[in-house]
């Protein structure tokens, strides 16, 4: 047996959606559980759709996740070059031997042409207004010109395709692995276009040259390429390649969140969430659409939630480090249904991940979100370890610290009405000055002397503890708050309660 090739093959034509992620994920997960290779290969064939920065945009995606590619056109590799567009020689040579073995043809329509073909069909009542055998011969191609013809106008320099012909009653089978035996017959697949008049091939000849030359062993792709399948079957046999043709798996849409219908960026945009690995701002419109990365999930935690949209491990784990993926993943396991995109699952595997990382590592998250040198690692470092339980987000440390690191100049105006009384002052003055017997108390120390300041006033320590938050934080709830206030320090605290009960006198 051939060792595994897989191939993730995106077009430079904007941002990598994350329906691609995954699919790139899948290949990689493959190529990783059985030793083999994954390649990177851009299909740049559509020059009309080509987008600067795309192909960067690509690769930096795939950086960030994880996934790392062994050939491609950054890395080199024995089947060079790795975008299409630097390759057109080669899908020449074998256009052209389809012609010569006469399995495709030239075909020099216009598009006047064409479209009054349609028109034909469609007054018929036909449902496949399409180039096919049922057509083809009532059209300026090199089937129904002469050779003379024919010649004169490739001479002449006549715009033409290059055409597949298409055997005209004939069942073609393919074995998918995660959809079984597909059979469609012939009449139903059109004469595809194999080489444009630009001299560029189209996606269906490139990637079955590419996949052959660059000895692809699996096609991992989306379900929208499962109609052209038989198309590329077809490709393999007609070029002798059919016994070199990979096992094709073309994987299950990926479902906006309530089910109905395929994900798109329109859906993302009004749900307001990413749909994209990094933020893309694009070069013809000035749009900017979000990224996973600025909105601040993990790499890791994305990559767990993108396996179980389509795959499951068929057991109850949910949360699987990269090399469990790679132990545990077969392609046998991924599902045909849509699987449908819960950004409230996103959520949860980044709160997870957030939550198994060490105080240092989030700390890095808050350090960076805050001016220089307002925090030291250390104290970045407590902080986190006291909210990770209470974040989605990176960002979230920095948003939920800032009453750390700004005095409240508001309060709470429930827990003032309800909890702001003569009992709450006469607490927080005696406590504010028990604090300042204290040196860089703990959270205990802190504890144990407001117990002590309750209890000699005998008024019950919870009947005054949102007043003491409020008082310190601004807010009626937040994060534990004998360890807000050890990290605060005890001058930073007595200052605050002090602020708090001349200014909510005047309230």
């Amino acid at each position: 047996m051939h060792p595994v090739r897989v191939r993730f093959a995106p077009s430079p034509t904007g941002a990598l959606h994350i329906g691609g992620v995954r699919t790139a994920l899948y290949n990689y997960l493959l190529a990783r559980k059985t030793n083999g290779t994954m390649i990177l290969r851009i299909e740049d064939t559509d020059q009309t759709r080509f987008v600067p920065g795309a192909e960067e945009y690509i690769m930096k995606s795939l950086e960030w996740v994880g996934i790392k590619i062994d050939e491609g056109a950054a890395q080199g590799g024995p089947h060079a070059p790795y975008r299409q567009s630097e390759r057109k020689a080669i899908y020449k040579q074998y256009a052209q031997k389809l012609i010569d073995e006469g399995n495709a043809y030239y075909a020099f329509d216009s598009e006047e042409e064409l479209e009054a073909m349609r028109n034909r069909l469609k007054a018929t009542g036909s449902s496949l207004q399409q180039y096919s055998a049922t057509t083809r011969m009532m059209m300026a191609n090199s089937l129904t010109l002469s050779e003379s013809e024919v010649a004169q106008k490739l001479a002449a320099g006549s715009p033409y395709v290059i055409r597949l012909k298409v055997p005209d009653s004939e069942e073609i089978e393919l074995s998918d692995l995660i959809r079984g035996e597909v059979k469609v017959h012939s009449s139903q697949i059109d004469d595809k276009v194999l080489m444009k008049s630009d001299g560029m091939p189209t996606y269906h000849l490139a990637n079955v040259v590419d996949d052959y030359l660059m000895q692809i062993t699996h096609v991992i792709r989306g379900e929208e390429w499962l109609p052209s399948a038989p198309l590329h079957v077809l490709l393999y046999r007609f070029l002798g390649w059919e016994k070199q043709m990979p096992q094709f798996a073309h994987l299950p849409l990926l479902l906006k969140p309530d089910g109905n219908g395929k994900l798109s960026k329109r859906d993302a945009d009004k749900a307001g969430f990413p749909l994209f690995p990094l933020n893309w701002t694009d070069p013809n419109t000035g749009e900017l659409s979000k990224g996973f990365r600025e909105s601040g999930y993990l790499p890791d935690a994305l990559i767990n939630f993108l396996a179980f949209l389509g795959w499951n491990p068929g057991t109850e784990q949910e949360i699987f480090s990269i090399q469990e993926l790679i132990d545990s993943f077969t392609v046998e396991r991924i599902g045909k249904a849509g699987a449908r995109f819960d950004i409230l699952k996103a959520q949860w595997f980044n709160q997870q991940y957030l939550k198994a990382r060490t105080n240092d590592e989030l700390a890095v998250y808050l350090l960076e979100a805050l001016p220089p040198n307002l925090c030291s690692k250390e104290k970045a470092a407590k902080i986190c370890g006291m909210l990770k339980e209470r974040v989605t987000f990176t960002h979230d440390f920095a948003t939920q610290a800032r009453f750390l690191f700004e005095a409240p100049t508001v309060y709470d105006p429930q827990v003032i009405s309800k909890k702001w009384n003569d009992d709450a002052v006469n607490v927080l003055t005696a406590f504010s000055e028990a604090l300042k017997k204290l040196t860089n108390p703990t959270a205990e120390v802190i504890k144990t002397t407001l117990e002590q300041v309750t209890t000699s006033l005998n008024i019950g320590t919870g009947k005054i503890l949102q007043a003491l938050r409020v008082a310190v934080t601004g807010a009626g709830s937040g994060p534990d708050l004998m360890l807000s206030m050890e990290i605060l320090g005890s001058q930073e605290v007595i200052t605050r309660i002090q602020r708090a009960i001349t200014t909510i006198k005047k309230i």
